[in-house]
C-alpha cells in the first residue's frame, strides 16, 4: 500500500521556538487517520506544512508521491483542505464563495453549477439561500468550509476540527460523510480535540506533544487487551486468596486481575465456589493514552507551570 503523506525528520522553528519537533509520520491511502494533542502540541502547524503554507526549518514532505512544497501546483488540485476555520468573502452567499474558489482551480467552467450544487448538498447546505456568509452561524460556515474542501472530489482531505461549531446531529452527519468519501477512495485526516469522534471515526491515529509525534498506531491494536481482566464479585476475599498474587488493584468488589483468559479465569473462580457478577478483559481507551502521553496544554497557566516556564534554559513551544 502507497503512503499518501510521508514527512522525515520534520521540523519547524518561530526563533527560539520549536514548533514541530522532528516528526516522521507515514499515512497509507485509503485510512482515516486521526491526529490528536492538546493546544499548542503542534496539529495546525504540522497540517499546514503538509498543504505547504509553511515552509519547513529542517525534514522533508511527501504529498501524494511529490515533494511538498516544490511540487505544489501538481499536487494540491488533488488534495481537499480545511485548516484553522472556513475562509470566505463576508458579504457574499455561500454558492458565490464556492464558484469563486471553484473557479480558481482546474475544473470546466461549464460544470461548476454542478460541482458546487453537489458539495452543498453533501454537507447539508443544498437549500441555502442568497444571505451573506456573515449571516450564517458557527455550525453553517464549517460545513461551507467542508464543502469548500470537496469542489474537486480529492484524492486527499485535510480537515483541521472539522466538526467546530456543529450541534451532536451535525457531527454524526459529518461523520457519515467523510465514512461514505472514505469509502469511495478518499483518504481522510483529521486534526480534532473530539476523541469520541476520532475513537469512532478513525482506523489510525497519532497523538503529538510539544511538537513531537508520541504515538502513531492502528486504534485496533491501541484497544486490543492488555492481558488483565476485570472482574466484579461479591466474594472480593475469597476470589483474592484463591487467584494467589495475580490480583493486581482491589477496590471494594471490583478487582483487576492479570489474566490472559478472561473464560479461563471465569470458570476458575465458579469451580472454587466464587460468586461472579461481572468479568470482562481490560482494554485501554483513547482518553486514557492520550492523558498517559501528553502534558498540559498550551491553554493552562496555573502556577507551577509559569515558574517552570521562566525557569533558565526553559523552551517554549506552540
Amino acid at each position: 500500500m502507497r503512503d499518501v503523506i510521508v514527512t522525515r525528520g520534520l521540523v519547524k522553528r518561530y526563533g527560539r521556538v520549536t514548533a514541530v519537533d522532528g516528526v516522521d509520520l507515514r499515512v497509507p491511502a485509503g485510512v482515516r487517520f486521526g491526529l490528536l494533542g492538546p493546544n499548542g502540541s503542534g496539529k495546525t502547524t504540522l497540517v499546514r506544512m503538509l498543504l505547504g503554507l509553511v515552509h519547513a526549518t529542517a525534514g522533508e514532505v511527501e504529498l501524494l508521491g511529490a515533494a511538498m512544497p516544490r511540487h505544489a501546483a501538481r499536487v494540491l488540485p488533488r488534495v481537499g483542505a480545511l485548516v484553522e476555520g472556513p475562509a470566505a468573502w463576508p458579504h457574499l452567499s455561500g454558492r458565490a464563495n464556492l464558484r469563486l474558489l471553484d473557479a480558481a482551480g482546474p475544473g470546466r467552467r461549464r460544470d461548476r453549477r454542478r460541482r458546487v450544487d453537489e458539495a452543498l448538498d453533501r454537507v447539508g447546505l443544498g437549500g441555502i439561500d442568497r444571505r451573506p456568509v456573515r449571516a450564517y452561524s458557527l455550525g453553517m460556515r464549517q460545513r461551507l468550509g467542508i464543502a469548500g474542501a470537496l469542489l474537486r472530489r480529492p484524492e486527499l482531505l485535510l480537515l483541521d476540527e472539522p466538526t467546530n461549531g456543529l450541534d451532536p446531529r451535525g457531527i454524526g452527519e459529518i461523520r457519515v460523510l467523510l465514512t461514505e468519501l472514505n469509502d469511495a477512495g478518499t483518504t481522510v485526516v483529521l486534526s480534532s480535540h473530539l476523541l469520541a469522534e476520532v475513537d469512532a471515526l478513525c482506523h489510525r491515529v497519532g497523538v503529538m506533544d510539544a511538537g513531537r509525534l508520541v504515538l502513531d498506531q492502528d486504534l485496533a491494536a491501541l484497544h486490543a487487551p492488555t492481558g488483565r481482566v476485570l472482574v466484579r464479585t461479591p466474594d472480593p476475599a475469597a476470589a483474592v486468596a484463591e487467584l494467589d498474587g495475580r490480583v493486581v488493584d482491589r477496590s471494594g468488589d471490583h478487582l483487576v486481575v492479570r489474566h490472559e483468559d478472561p473464560a479461563a479465569l471465569n470458570a476458575r473462580l465458579v469451580a472454587a465456589g466464587i460468586r461472579v457478577a461481572e468479568l470482562m478483559p481490560e482494554r485501554r481507551t483513547l482518553e486514557q493514552v492520550v492523558l498517559d502521553l501528553t502534558g498540559h496544554g498550551a491553554d493552562r497557566m496555573d502556577a507551577d507551570r509559569v515558574n517552570a516556564d521562566r525557569a533558565p534554559g526553559a523552551q517554549a513551544r506552540s
